[in-house]
């Protein structure tokens, strides 16, 4: 099953990076650490590219998860938890300290799933993540994460219905979290994140599957910006679908942060250890 796999998935073919856009990302990565002062644990591909409907240009939504030193998590004071890159056309890099990723984890907050289970990844520090994955599969609650989807589809579903011209990707921000929330309702366990293998398995409708796979086609071959006629299928699927899977919410329940709380102390340790936040090592010999 889609959402049961080993985590980090394995790179999809799907999703090729160029060459030269990977170098410069993992050029950026070392970078970050150097001007920072941070180890970069591990670094993904999210948005369009990630979840598999990009257009021909659209930029690079590069997300990562750092330490800094020990000493600065014994502070008062609280610290930045960001690292937030200047966006341009192709590229848009940013990062999240470790606790406030573990912290929103606790929350069930999804993004940090999606990042884990991206097709596309840069950076992994193979303890880390392997330990990152054993303390999401423990903190993982599938009444979390279908809230937060729920949420996300009803947010974009306001920028698709009733509007005369849509933008291609308005239809996919909505359909993505609510596919995902469906199938979290249906099989209780994470959602894919590459938006075929959702639409493959939740769509059963073949009217409203030509209209999705003919729109992804469509979306592909647009630029970001280009907008479309309202797709009535397509939209009175995603107004039915709401309604259904709001009529089954579950109740939230409680997330056990033990171990992520040992997740963070165990690797502020482990890299206070080698010394400083990059462990002693050139960012060029860390593992991609």
């Amino acid at each position: 099953m889609p959402g049961d796999e080993i985590w980090p998935a394995p790179e999809d073919e799907r999703h090729p990076v160029d060459p030269v856009v990977r170098a410069r990302i993992m050029d950026t990565l070392a970078r970050v650490e150097r001007d920072h002062d941070v180890r970069i644990l591990f670094a993904c591909e999210s948005g369009s590219r990630g979840w598999g409907f990009a257009s021909p240009d659209s930029d690079y939504d590069v997300r990562f998860l750092y330490a800094g030193r020990l000493d600065e998590y014994l502070r008062v004071s609280a610290r930045r938890d960001v690292i937030e890159l200047p966006v341009d056309a192709t590229y848009d890099v940013s990062g999240w300290d470790l606790r406030k990723a573990l912290r929103l984890l606790g929350r069930g907050n999804a993004t940090l799933f999606e990042w884990l289970h991206s097709p596309i990844r840069y950076r992994a520090d193979e303890q880390f993540v392997a330990e990152l994955v054993a303390a999401a599969e423990t903190a993982h609650r599938p009444d979390r994460t279908y809230h937060h989807y729920l949420h996300m589809a009803r947010k974009h579903l306001r920028s698709v219905v009733g509007v005369e011209q849509v933008k291609f990707k308005r239809y996919f921000y909505t359909l993505r979290p609510l596919l995902a929330a469906s199938w979290i309702q249906q099989h209780g366990t994470r959602a894919p994140m590459v938006f075929e293998d959702l639409v493959d398995r939740q769509v059963t409708d073949p009217v409203v599957l030509a209209a999705i796979r003919e729109l992804l086609q469509r979306k592909r071959r647009a630029g970001e910006a280009e907008v479309t006629a309202p797709v009535q299928v397509i939209e009175d699927f995603l107004v039915r679908t709401v309604a259904e899977v709001e009529a089954a919410a579950p109740h939230r329940s409680l997330i056990d942060v033990a171990p992520l709380d040992g997740l963070l102390a165990g690797t502020l340790r482990r890299l206070d250890d080698a010394g400083r936040p990059g462990g002693g090592e050139d960012p060029d010999d860390q593992l991609e």
